[in-house]
C-alpha cells in the first residue's frame, strides 16, 4: 500500500489479495459511503460548514487501495457540478486496476490515478491539497511519522486531512492470532499457503480464544481471503490509543480536531454519577476521549480529522452560528420525525454499544425540516409561526440538544445552504 521500507511484503499482499474486496460492476447499484471524507461531513469538520465546492478543490487520497474513498469523493464532487478533482496514489497495480474500473463504470473523469508511496508523494503528486484522506495506511508503515509528515508536507494551510488507523481495544485477539500465525509461517510459503495456514487455525479456535470472542472484528473476517490477509498475516500493523494518535498527529505539527463519530468517545454517556461526570468535564477533551476509549473496550479503529497547527480560525461547524443549515445523512427528515413521534426515542449503536436518547415533539418539529436548505435562523422562523407553542427560547433547547445528538451519533451536520 504505502511505504518503501517493506514495499516487497505489501506488494505481495496487495497484488495477491486487493482489499477491500470490490466488484466495479456493482457501482451501477450503489456508491460506497462512509467516514471520513463523506463531503457533508469533510466540510462541517475541516472547512466549519463554509467551503464552496463550486470553487476549484483539490483532494488526495494516500493509499487509494481498491477506491473505496477516491470513488465516493469523486462522485460527490461531480455531483456538486464544481470543479473539484480527486488524486488517487497507491502502490499497488492490482488495487489501481479495481479502482480505475470502478471510476470507468461510474464515468468519472475527475480522478487522476498516480502509482508509487506516499513518502514520495511531494514528487509524484505535488501538492497543495485542500483535503488529504488516508484511511488504513500509517499503521501498516515502518514509520507511520514520516508517512504523516510526507502528507502534511503537499497539504494547504487552510486545509485538512481525515485519517483512519487501527485502535487496541476493539482489535483485542488479533494481534495474538498474528503472532500465533507468525511462528508456523515459513518464508517460502506464497500468500495463498498463508491463508490456507491461517484457515486451518480459525477453523479450531477454542471457545476461549480472545479472536473467537471479539464480535467486532467480523467484518474483515467475512471479507473472504483478502479480509483474512488484512486482518491476521499482514506483514506491518500497529495499533494506537488516544493518546497515541495525538502523539502522532502532534509530532507532525497538526492538531486533532474531533473523532468519529464523537459520542463514541464520551465518556459521560455511559456514567450516571454526577461526580465522576464532574471530574470528566474538567479533563482536558484528548483526556476525556482517551478515557472513553478505555472505559468502552470497543474502539477498534480511530477516524478523525486532522489540521494544520498553524491553521487560524475554526476548522469545526459550530451549531450556534444562525447562517449554517442542519443536514442530515443517511435519513430522511420527515419519515425520522414521524418515526421518533411514535417511539419518543432514538435508538442507536456505535461500536457495540446500544444508546437510546428521549426525544420531544418540539425536537421532531425541529427534525422534520432539517432538508440541508434551511439556516438556523430559518428554521426559528418557520416553527415560531407553525407551532404557536414554540418560543425562541424552546426552539433554541430544541434545536441544540437534537443537533447534538445527531451529530455525536454522526447523523447530522452543518453547511452552508
Amino acid at each position: 500500500m504505502a511505504t518503501s521500507d517493506g514495499a516487497e511484503a505489501l506488494s505481495e499482499q496487495y497484488e495477491n489479495f486487493p482489499y477491500p474486496p470490490r466488484d466495479p460492476a456493482d457501482e451501477t447499484q450503489r456508491l460506497i459511503t462512509g467516514s471520513p471524507s463523506q463531503l457533508d461531513e469533510l466540510n462541517h469538520y475541516v472547512f466549519g460548514g463554509r467551503r464552496d465546492f463550486s470553487k476549484p478543490f483539490r483532494a488526495l487520497v494516500a493509499g487509494g487501495g481498491t477506491g473505496d474513498a477516491a470513488i465516493m469523493l469523486a462522485q460527490q464532487l461531480a455531483d456538486t457540478g464544481g470543479p473539484g478533482d480527486v488524486t488517487y496514489l497507491d502502490l499497488s497495480a492490482t488495487s489501481r486496476s479495481i479502482a480505475e474500473a470502478r471510476a470507468k463504470a461510474r464515468s468519472l473523469k475527475n480522478i487522476r490515478f498516480l502509482s508509487g508511496s506516499l513518502l514520495d508523494v511531494s514528487s509524484i503528486a505535488p501538492g497543495p491539497y485542500d483535503y488529504i484522506d488516508c484511511c488504513g495506511v500509517l499503521h501498516h508503515l515502518s514509520d507511520p511519522a514520516a508517512g504523516l509528515q510526507a502528507l502534511r508536507d503537499v497539504l494547504a494551510n487552510d486545509g485538512g486531512m481525515g485519517l483512519m488507523v487501527y485502535a487496541p481495544y476493539g482489535r483485542t485477539g488479533v494481534y495474538q492470532a498474528q503472532s500465533m500465525l507468525r511462528s508456523l509461517g515459513k518464508s517460502s510459503e506464497t500468500p495463498g499457503d498463508r491463508v490456507k495456514i491461517a484457515q486451518a487455525v480459525l477453523k479450531d479456535l477454542p471457545q476461549t480464544n480472545w479472536l473467537r470472542r471479539n464480535p467486532l472484528v467480523g467484518d474483515h473476517l467475512n471479507e473472504g481471503d483478502a479480509g483474512l490477509y488484512d486482518l491476521l498475516l499482514h506483514s506491518q500493523d500497529r495499533a494506537y490509543t488516544v493518546q497515541e494518535v495525538n502523539e502522532l498527529v502532534t509530532g507532525a505539527d497538526m492538531k486533532v480536531v474531533s473523532f468519529i463519530a464523537p459520542f463514541a468517545y464520551d465518556p459521560t454517556l455511559h456514567l450516571s454519577d454526577p461526580k465522576i461526570t464532574e471530574r470528566l468535564n474538567a479533563l482536558p477533551w484528548i483526556e476525556r476521549c482517551a478515557f472513553a476509549e478505555q472505559l468502552t473496550g470497543s474502539l477498534k479503529t480511530h477516524i478523525f480529522y486532522a489540521t494544520k497547527s498553524t491553521r487560524k480560525g475554526k476548522s469545526v461547524a459550530d451549531a450556534a452560528e444562525l447562517d449554517l443549515a442542519p443536514i442530515l445523512v443517511g435519513l430522511d427528515p420527515k419519515q425520522a420525525a414521524t418515526a421518533l413521534r411514535q417511539s419518543g426515542q432514538l435508538n442507536a449503536e456505535l461500536e457495540g454499544l446500544k444508546l437510546s436518547f428521549p426525544v420531544s415533539s418540539e425536537e421532531c418539529s425541529v427534525l422534520e425540516l432539517m432538508n440541508g436548505s434551511q439556516t438556523r435562523q430559518e428554521l426559528l422562523n418557520i416553527l415560531t409561526v407553525l407551532r404557536t407553542d414554540m418560543t425562541p427560547e424552546a426552539f433554541d433547547t430544541a434545536y441544540d440538544r437534537l443537533f447534538r445528538i445527531l451529530n455525536g451519533l454522526n447523523l447530522a451536520f452543518l453547511r452552508t445552504p
